[in-house]
Order: C-alpha cells, then sequence, then structure tokens
C-alpha cells in the first residue's frame, strides 16, 4: 500500500477551499496512468450537452478505470482536466463533480482550456495519475 501525502503549506494560496492540494507526494507503489475520460458510456450513447452532467459521467468513468486496478479516488495524485472554450463559469460547473469525488482526497491539480477535444460533443475531459 503506497503512502500518499497531501500538502498545502501556508506560504502558498489556499488550495484546498477549491478541492485541490497544492503539492502530493506518493512512496511505495506503481504508478497508474489513467487516459483520459470523456462522457462516452459503454452503450455507445451521445453525451449530454451540458457541462456539469458531461463533469459526472468522466469522473464515474475515472473511478471505474480505478476499480480495473484496484484503485479509487484515494490513489489518485494528480489530475489534468480539460475543458472547451474554459472560461470561470465553467469552472464553476465541473467543480462540483470534482469535489464529490475528491473533496476528502485533493490532488494536484490543473485546470486546462483547450479548443476541443477528440470529438465536438465533448466538453471536457478528466486524465489522472495513481500509485496503487
Amino acid at each position: 500500500m503506497p503512502t500518499i501525502e497531501r500538502i498545502n503549506p501556508d506560504t502558498l494560496p489556499d488550495a484546498a477551499s477549491l478541492g485541490y492540494a497544492q503539492i502530493v507526494t506518493a512512496e511505495g507503489g506503481k504508478m497508474v496512468f489513467i487516459s483520459g475520460q470523456v462522457a462516452w458510456t459503454v452503450d455507445g450513447a451521445s453525451p449530454p450537452s451540458d457541462l456539469a452532467a458531461q463533469s459526472e459521467i468522466a469522473v464515474d468513468n475515472l473511478k471505474k478505470a480505478l476499480a480495473a486496478v484496484a484503485a479509487d479516488v484515494s490513489n489518485v495524485v494528480s489530475l489534468r482536466i480539460y475543458v472547451v472554450d474554459y472560461s470561470p463559469d465553467k469552472g464553476e460547473a465541473v467543480l462540483p463533480a470534482i469535489l464529490g469525488a475528491f473533496g476528502s482526497h485533493p490532488t494536484a491539480t490543473t485546470v486546462i482550456g483547450v479548443a476541443s477535444l477528440a470529438d465536438p460533443t465533448l466538453l471536457l475531459e478528466i486524465e489522472a495519475i495513481a500509485v496503487v
């Protein structure tokens, strides 16, 4: 079992209130790199047009990917969240899904605004690094 430490030093801005950690360290374990998860489902249904709903599906897919390697959100040390045409209101739409999943296990997180993703119906993609 790896040892994962989440650090928010008082010499940096308060990241905890936004649901992430300034620094995450991990020792002892295998690194797992999870491809970007989007709002695609196994049944092939079209993703919803709502960013918040896509965020929930992408987080659910991330949890399924973690389960496939006998892990969960507590094993995640880093997230990259790509949002099409990012703006602060879009960040607010994504935040509930991220806080709902990672609230007690904040990760080192970066949100990146992009022009588009692999499919024009996709509004966000979440990739992760975990240690198991």
